[in-house]
């Protein structure tokens, strides 16, 4: 898709396609008024049947507007015109995208004279065009035997008509959200490919892929071996009853001097979970193919990162292995070394996100990192208590889950915080060991950051459950969403100031 910004007047542009937003009070803009001016008053007739009521999202398609140069006319509902929202914004954005699905239009035009967003630059309304498009066109199509045919007409250029005063906002915008749409696709592609293809050695693979496209970006590979040198008893525990080798993959950005510490991201990168020896039910066990949803999203985030470029350092962490039964898996009442020393107690192989994890934080440290975010699909509680509208968050500094609420606002991938205090740490407790894998019943999601938490207390850090937001799985419209790329962008170019 090729995005541009055009100031010539949407009347004088020749496309297949205009867009011009309409608020709800139904005033003529002035892009309106020269539109109905050109048809000899044919547009103010039609909006006077009263079919179009432009809600934010609604659309009506107008065919051949006499005196108009283009062969169609959407009129996108925008809402209410006082204090127009980031929300009323991006439903129009979504009804947009939705309408055109059903036109054969290969070049697109937008007129953005009367839409502007309250407490949004116009950098942030070009990235999320750019992203709310993206999404709506993207399809996993790898494993199709017969590769479905691109459809004729499609959408192949979008350019959007404003003041001179904006182009210079909104082309930064294109670009940021081109490099988001980049690393959403590359780390939707990883989260939808089946089990039997995206292996841990896949994913590495991938990632030194990755590095060879970008000279800002290096990936190191720690295999089984060198991590049992280590002590990565807790990982490789996860690890040890499938055929498939675990990978703690590393992913560096750099963007600054060797001096400027880095941020590190880190990703649960489950391939397949089949919970081991506790067993998961058979009957949803195939949307565990996306307990890798956190890795895709160090993955993705990475990408996008590299094409953005900013003069920051930036170290991505892909704890990636397969959680099978077999003969010599992990079984309940087992007890393991972590890296840090701290025993584990096994009560439930189904609680293996938190022991590839804890391994992986104590390994970052020897990065000296200015703050790290580990992302992981942990915990079926965090559905329960946040469905899938918002990711959790838990940290052990307020300014790093301050500025990560902060840019799940501004970005609209939104999270909430919940609690770590210290009373909960008891449920962890063992009788045995130094910990237990699991808490109980009682704030599951809680319990599973309080075990992270033991491991990340040299640093910064905070811990994201994606669980209910990485993916959806109705029907056909299953799929990875490609959150909290979103999210964690904004919060690292924060961050980088």
């Amino acid at each position: 898709m090729q995005y541009s910004v055009r100031t010539r007047a949407l009347t004088q542009t020749r496309r297949t396609c205009f867009v011009v937003g309409w608020y709800d009070d139904l005033e003529f803009s002035e892009t309106a008024s020269a539109l109905n001016e050109a048809s000899s008053g044919q547009l103010k007739k039609l909006i006077a049947l009263g079919d179009f009521k432009a809600k934010a999202g609604e659309t009506l398609v107008l065919h051949d507007l006499s005196g108009a140069d283009t062969q169609r006319c959407l009129l996108l509902g925008l809402g209410e015109r006082k204090n127009f929202s980031a929300d009323q914004f991006l439903s129009a954005a979504a009804g947009l995208t939705q309408s055109l699905k059903k036109l054969s239009v290969g070049r697109l035009a937008i007129n953005l004279d009367e839409i502007v967003v309250t407490d949004r630059d116009d950098t942030w309304l070009a990235t999320k065009l750019v992203e709310t498009f993206a999404d709506s066109a993207y399809e996993y199509l790898d494993m199709k035997g017969k590769p479905k045919p691109k459809p004729k007409n499609a959408i192949t250029a979008i350019e959007l008509i404003a003041t001179q005063d904006r182009t210079r906002a909104l082309k930064k915008g294109l670009d940021v959200g081109s490099a988001l749409a980049a690393g959403k696709k590359i780390a939707k592609d990883l989260s939808n490919a089946p089990g039997n293809v995206c292996t841990p050695t896949y994913l590495a693979n991938q990632a030194k892929a990755l590095a060879k496209d970008y000279d800002s970006l290096t990936t190191t590979v720690l295999d089984e071996k060198q991590m049992a040198k280590l002590g990565m008893g807790a990982f490789l525990s996860v690890s040890k009853g499938s055929t498939e080798p675990g990978k703690m993959v590393i992913i560096q950005y750099k963007g600054a001097k060797a001096s400027v510490k880095p941020h590190v991201i880190v990703g649960k990168g489950i391939t397949f979970d089949t919970g081991g020896i506790s067993l998961k039910p058979g009957a949803s066990m195939w949307e565990m193919i996306y307990d890798m949803c956190g890795a895709a999203t160090v993955f993705g985030t990475m990408k996008t990162i590299a094409e953005i470029g900013p003069k920051m350092n930036v170290i991505g962490v892909l704890a990636a292995a397969e959680n099978m039964p077999a003969g010599n898996a992990s079984k309940p009442g087992d007890i393991v070394t972590t890296m840090s020393g701290q025993t584990v107690e096994i009560l439930n192989t189904d609680a293996e996100g938190r022991l590839v994890l804890c391994d992986a934080l104590t390994y970052i440290d020897k990065f000296n990192p200015e703050t790290v975010v580990d992302v992981a699909t942990l915990t079926g509680a965090c559905i329960i208590a946040l469905g899938s509208q918002a990711s959790a968050i838990f940290a052990n500094d307020d300014k790093v889950a301050e500025a990560l609420l902060s840019a799940g606002e501004t970005t609209r991938d939104r999270a909430w915080r919940l609690p770590i205090w210290e009373a909960y740490q008891s449920q962890i407790n063992s009788a045995f060991a130094d910990m237990q894998n699991i808490g109980g019943r009682e704030a599951g999601s809680i319990t599973a950051a309080c075990f992270l938490a033991r491991f990340a207390k040299k640093y910064r850090w905070a811990h994201m459950d994606i669980a209910g937001t990485s993916f959806k799985w109705a029907g056909t419209n299953k799929g990875a969403t490609g959150r909290p790329i979103a999210l964690l962008t904004e919060y690292l170019l924060q961050q980088g100031g």
